[in-house]
């Protein structure tokens, strides 16, 4: 079984995003790993360099500004990282630059592959998540955050990134998956609030046109200049034990991050209720899915 990893990123250390971890998290359970580099405007480049592996395979790539519509030129450089991983791969694994795996689930995911490599009705497999938010102590367990998404594809190159590059459909259909045991760690969220409130305004960009993204940036700085974490409608404690790659990372925080776990600032009652449902009968009622689990 050969499996390739994939990814992109640009302006990784503007942003302070953990794709050193986030790749080396990958390197494990994959035979090579391709990085599309965007037109980066600090050493994103020689930081992924400093990662010194031989399963790296870097690209190339600059953005399209002009793709602003929903987030589409993150799906446009998902499919450029895509498409230029190794064609006799069974299986490609995508992950996204401020997502982490966990190295107690490599089995489970080892396992999976090799289980479903040969069953053609299995398009992917679905991941379980954790959101971090505002710290790496905390975790958005409301309804505004993805409990799954589709991680690991068969490697079929009609197999495209949807929308903002969340999921992947084939032919404009959902993909087929199992839902596997194993979580995927995402630390978009968790940043000093400064720089956190530098890559909100900058990345509305992705989604707005000039004139209305200026005009949302002149009413968030009226704010100030940290983001506000406790605009959030549910947090819990995690309770786990981070990656170890991200060991010194979670080491390195050094904000105020207390968060009241028993306040909840649901938008309305259908909310509130929908979170109780979740979190005493572990269904997700009404949850939106880009999958199709069989």
């Amino acid at each position: 079984m050969k499996v390739s990893g994939f990814t992109f990123v640009r302006n990784a250390v503007k942003y302070g995003y953990p794709v050193v971890e986030s790749i080396s998290s990958l390197l494990p359970i994959v035979d090579e790993m391709v990085v599309c580099l965007g037109d980066s405007e600090d050493e994103t480049n020689a930081l992924i360099g400093s990662i010194g592996s031989e399963k790296i395979r870097t690209i190339h790539s600059v953005w399209d500004s002009s793709l602003r519509e929903g987030g589409k030129v993150l799906a446009v450089e998902t499919n450029k990282a895509m498409d230029a991983t190794a064609a006799d791969s069974d299986w490609l694994f995508y992950i996204q630059a401020d997502e982490v795996l966990h190295e107690q689930y490599y089995p489970v995911i080892l396992e999976a592959m090799n289980r479903y490599k040969d069953d053609p009705q299995v398009e992917g497999l679905l991941f379980h998540y954790h959101h971090f938010y505002g710290s790496y102590r905390f975790i958005g367990d409301g309804r505004k955050w993805y409990s799954k998404e589709i991680r690991v594809i068969r490697n079929n190159k009609r197999i495209r990134s949807y929308l903002d590059a969340q999921g992947f459909r084939i032919d404009g259909r959902k993909l087929n998956v199992k839902l596997i045991n194993a979580y995927i760690y995402h630390y978009g969220w968790v940043r000093n609030p400064v720089l956190m409130k530098r890559k909100q305004t900058d990345f509305g960009r992705l989604w707005n046109e000039d004139a209305v993204h200026e005009a949302w940036v002149a009413e968030e700085e009226k704010k100030g200049m940290a983001f506000d974490y406790s605009a959030i409608d549910s947090v819990t404690l995690f309770t786990g034990t981070h990656p170890s790659v991200m060991k010194e990372r979670v080491g390195q925080e050094d904000w105020e991050s207390d968060m009241d776990v028993k306040k909840k600032n649901f938008k309305n009652i259908k909310h509130r209720i929908l979170y109780f449902i979740w979190k005493n009968f572990g269904w997700r009622p009404f949850e939106y899915s880009n999958y199709k689990r069989i």
